[in-house]
């Protein structure tokens, strides 16, 4: 799944939708996550394509004075099938809670579309060995949601100390927090859930990430704007 964050032009947009089009062979699955005022054109260039779409954010409210907000129906509007909720940059910027995290997730589910939970630590806590207790905290509220809710749900491990930084967690230790995610939701029944991994991921480590038992994909940001790199991640 690629993220492409607030990037984007209309020309650019659909020169790398019709590379990843005409490149894309198959064998997992494909998606991008555009900004809101680029979604009719990836509803326009994807229709009938391998290649799924979706959105970056969603608004917690149906309708109503909501200055700004984009709501979930407005999202199925556009033939999006995902949502990312609770991304680093939303709950760093824009003051997000775990809560709010997981009423979103809850508000996507109710419009049929599939969220895309994220949850990841600081390098601080990260240092002081709070991964654990971090990531078992962003995931109480959405594993509150109960089994039902959870099977329809994708959650995305990304430690902020590897977005955009160039750092990335080695394949061991991604997939140590992914266990941790997984034990979880195996508590929970419903271990089939999809745990995708995100922070620097590209070309040259997905294979290694992709060969961790609990690895299941990825969340990709910047690579996902480079066509020939995203679909070198996809092949791998």
């Amino acid at each position: 799944m690629g993220n492409w964050k607030m990037h984007g032009s209309l020309a650019a947009n659909e020169a790398l939708l019709a590379a990843l089009r005409a490149g894309f062979s198959g064998g997992c699955e494909l998606a991008v996550c555009a900004p809101f005022p680029y979604l009719a054109q990836a509803q326009a260039l994807l229709t009938g394509s391998e290649i799924s779409w979706g959105a970056q954010d969603v608004s917690v409210h149906d309708q109503g004075a909501y200055t700004g907000e984009v709501s979930a129906a407005m999202l199925n509007d556009f033939g999006c099938r995902w949502v990312i909720v609770g991304h680093s940059e939303r709950r760093s910027l824009h003051g997000e809670n775990d809560d709010l995290v997981a009423a979103k997730a809850r508000t996507a589910l109710a419009a049929n579309l599939t969220p895309v939970v994220c949850v990841g630590e600081t390098l601080a806590e990260q240092e002081s060995g709070a991964t654990e207790s971090v990531i078992g905290r962003q995931l109480a509220p959405v594993l509150a949601l109960g089994a039902e809710a959870l099977a329809r749900i994708v959650i995305a491990y990304e430690p902020v100390w590897a977005i955009g930084t160039g750092r990335t967690a080695t394949p061991e230790q991604a997939q140590a927090v992914h266990a941790f995610i997984r034990s979880r939701l195996q508590s929970l029944g419903v271990p089939q859930v999809r745990i995708l991994y995100g922070g620097s991921v590209k070309a040259s480590n997905a294979a290694s990430l992709f060969g961790m038992p609990d690895i299941d994909g990825a969340l990709v940001g910047g690579a996902a704007l480079v066509a020939e790199e995203f679909l070198h991640i996809a092949a791998a």
